[in-house]
């Protein structure tokens, strides 16, 4: 028996308009809609660039929300990437036409007494538009932003003119004065204060390891690459899809998302490691064990969605509404 597939995200050609380097091996690349339709997103979205059938990334958005027109992203060489930052630096001149989809936006910016901001490296990108807003209305925000270097830490001269208007901005690079010191950042408990941070995986789990006793909810990270995980340490469930009446055995090493698809059952899918909530499905019965890195504390907790490219399951059986 076969199924159809959900119906994809829109999808919309850009060509790229702009390109400049904001770093060592760092290239921001401006993107205009070739059908000249605005595109509206707040900080903290993304959006997916599409190069080949076989080859596509996200990128944080790192422009002005309010120019409507135009689409910025900066991207970080990754030589031992899976292509896609190779695919820009190489070949991604100006002129240049791609797909596009999205903006989605899993790393929303919320009401706050005061904001702490925690960057390592590219992971700035999505923290810059963040900051602006926050910089243009005078509310309470500060920055810690470490990289490996002065010359690869992308955007220092318009962090500085946002230190201008009233932002208490750190720059540390670890060649002249170590790692950020996130004990003296996240030592003690602040309820009023949201974080935000997002970088390489080392730094997102030494921050969520120093805000273990914070409020569960103050704390906000955006990856773009999973946790390594033990596919051996995993058991084997069932999978019972109340549209179709379909139930498919899920073993060890294998997600939910290739079960189904062997099963020619296609669910909506993109990163397939949890980090975008395009694959988000309801729950009817059973517990999932989540592995994703969209869904809150609380949606955990609540157990009503997970997102089946990378959870599995805590129970014997689930019942998804797919």
């Amino acid at each position: 028996m076969h199924f159809d597939p959900l119906p994809r995200e829109a999808e919309f050609r850009v060509e790229v308009v702009g390109r400049r380097n904001v770093a060592d091996q760092v290239v921001e690349l401006t993107l205009r809609r070739i059908d000249d339709e605005a595109v509206r997103w707040e900080p903290g979205a993304h959006i997916d660039l599409i190069f080949t059938k076989y080859l596509n990334a996200q990128y944080s958005l790192c422009g002005n929300p309010d120019d409507p027109d135009t689409l910025t992203v900066a991207i970080q060489r990754e030589p031992r990437g899976r292509g896609a930052s190779l695919y820009v630096h190489n070949m991604l001149t100006i002129g240049k036409r791609l797909r596009a989809r999205g903006p989605r936006n899993n790393f929303p910016l919320q009401a706050a007494e005061r904001y702490l901001f925690i960057a390592g490296g590219i992971g700035i990108t999505p923290l810059l538009p963040m900051v602006r807003a926050l910089a243009a209305r005078g509310d309470r925000w500060s920055l810690a932003y470490g990289g490996r270097t002065r010359a690869s830490m992308a955007y220092l001269p318009q962090l500085a003119e946002l230190a201008a208007l009233g932002g208490d901005i750190e720059i540390r690079p670890q060649d002249e004065a170590g790692p950020l010191d996130l004990d003296a950042l996240l030592g003690a408990p602040e309820p009023s204060t949201h974080v935000y941070c997002c970088g390489p995986d080392s730094l997102l789990s030494a921050v969520e390891q120093r805000c273990a006793n914070w409020p569960p909810d103050l704390l906000h990270v955006e990856r773009f690459a999973p946790k390594e995980a033990d596919p051996a340490a995993d058991k084997a469930f069932e999978v019972e899809c109340a549209q179709s009446g379909v139930t498919v055995q899920v073993p060890p090493g294998i997600t939910i998302l290739d079960a189904l698809e062997r099963a020619d059952i296609y669910a909506e899918a993109e990163c397939r490691v949890g980090t975008c909530g395009v694959c988000e499905t309801p729950v009817l019965e059973g517990a999932a064990d989540h592995r994703d890195f969209v869904l809150r504390p609380q949606e955990r907790q609540d157990g009503k969605v997970m997102m089946i490219c990378c959870s599995r399951a805590q129970s014997p059986r689930l019942v998804l509404d797919i």
